[in-house]
């Protein structure tokens, strides 16, 4: 059992604290946000993630899980901090490191006993370095103290599953003491424990989400050869995903990939290779075709309704992916703005992130459930594989249209079966 600390408590940090917790630890979490932290404590998440809350509220129960909005408690209390905090995308793809270096300051403030300070949150290769510099130069007591990178790999939606049973562990350390004391940490997750440096841990983080994205854009690419030609992406993907070397993950031709990690990890590891002194022209291309997927989609649009102009469009799914209220750089945005801004009447629904898209589109109509965007509206489109969608009532949805129109930018439903009940339907390379 550890005393562990927690700074930061979005999608990574709370995810990580309520784990942890679960593992045995006691671990106390610390927020800039007071409202947030003061509704933790009440067992209010901020975030939907599936089994999230349930892990929260147990270890709450349990007193192995507290919440704090002072810092120099959590340094007190803790011999493990990660630091969890966001490392937002600057304009010119830079991560914007403000938020680790208040807290690495912070924590050699008002550390007074040895410490393993962990970056959990994505950040560029040589970040560990400046951490150390940082805690080095503002230790007032000069007590001992680790680095150390441990970068997450966790899906939204999956994030729970992903933390318990993950394909790998990489800590990346510089000393014995603070590898031994990680090693037992994790011991209980029976995954692989890669232990490298610090650099090669926070480039593997850049690596693995950049080729990743990669991939998607490379089946999307696909996929318009595949419209061209007459040919379904699907099954390519499928006859590709059967080849062990490629495997079938992330070969799903669509609008294009969204969410914070991937844009902003993609920008960031462009950025990375930039200022080494390498062109990373691939990755470049990757960014291209996944802009391109959103405006492709818009002309799906036009060539279905011939002018968009005071049409009413209806628009299923807002969150980036299922199972997660995450709209954070989701498609259905860029694509709602494209729309608005060509004349269009715009209609929403998504099963999780209706609260967080208030803030965000004040200009469109919010609706209940997929029948009431559907009703009188002149086209339908699908940004979000969510199961509630797939299993709607085609039949019923047909009859509250006022045209038979549905684009399906993630190629939740057959063709032929879409054409035998009469709708006008586009997907993605079909």
């Amino acid at each position: 059992m550890q005393n562990i600390g927690i700074v930061g408590t979005g999608y990574v940090g709370l995810v990580t604290a309520a784990v942890l917790a679960d593992l045995g630890n006691k671990v106390i979490c610390e927020d800039c946000n007071y409202q947030k932290i003061e509704d933790l404590k009440k067992g209010i998440i901020p975030i939907y993630e599936p089994g999230l809350q349930d892990k929260v509220l147990k270890n709450i129960r349990a007193k192995r899980l507290k919440f704090s909005h002072r810092l120099p408690e959590v340094v007190k209390k803790s011999k493990i901090i990660f630091i969890c905090v966001g490392t937002p995308p600057r304009k010119d793809g830079s991560a914007d490191l403000s938020s680790v270096e208040n807290v690495a300051r912070k924590i050699a403030q008002n550390m007074k006993e040895y410490k393993i300070i962990v970056s959990k949150s994505t950040v560029p290769v040589q970040t560990g370095e400046w951490v150390k510099r940082t805690v080095s130069m503002l230790n007032p007591h000069k007590v001992e103290f680790s680095v150390v990178s441990n970068p997450e790999f966790l899906r939204e939606g999956r994030a729970i599953e992903d933390s318990l049973h993950p394909d790998r562990i990489v800590i990346g350390v510089e000393d014995k003491k603070a590898e031994r004391t990680m090693r037992q940490l994790f011991k209980p997750i029976r995954a692989p424990i890669l232990v490298t440096d610090i650099k090669t841990a926070e480039i593997i983080k850049h690596a693995s989400n950049s080729f990743l994205a990669t991939k998607i854009s490379f089946i999307n690419a696909v996929a318009n050869i595949c419209e061209k030609t007459g040919a379904d992406v699907n099954k390519v993907a499928e006859g590709m995903g059967l080849d062990k070397r490629i495997g079938r993950a992330f070969l799903r031709a669509g609008v294009g990939f969204g969410g914070f990690c991937f844009p902003k990890d993609l920008s960031a590891f462009i950025y990375i290779a930039k200022i080494a002194g390498y062109d990373f022209e691939l990755l470049n291309v990757v960014q291209k075709i996944n802009e391109t997927q959103k405006q492709l989609l818009v002309k799906k649009i036009e060539q279905a309704l011939w002018i968009i102009r005071d049409k009413t469009i209806g628009i299923l799914g807002l969150s980036f992916k299922p199972d997660t209220d995450d709209i954070r750089f989701a498609p259905a945005l860029d694509i709602i703005k494209i729309l608005r801004n060509e004349g269009a009447k715009i209609k929403v629904y998504d099963p999780k992130a209706m609260r967080k898209v208030k803030k965000e589109l004040k200009y469109v109509k919010l609706c209940q459930d997929p029948y009431e965007v559907a009703k009188n509206c002149d086209c339908l489109v699908i940004m979000t594989e969510w199961d509630e969608f797939k299993e709607m009532d085609l039949r019923k949805v047909k009859r509250l249209l006022r045209q038979p129109i549905i684009i399906d930018g993630r190629n939740i439903f057959e063709p032929a079966e879409m054409h035998k009940l009469g709708f006008i339907y586009k997907g993605i390379g079909r």
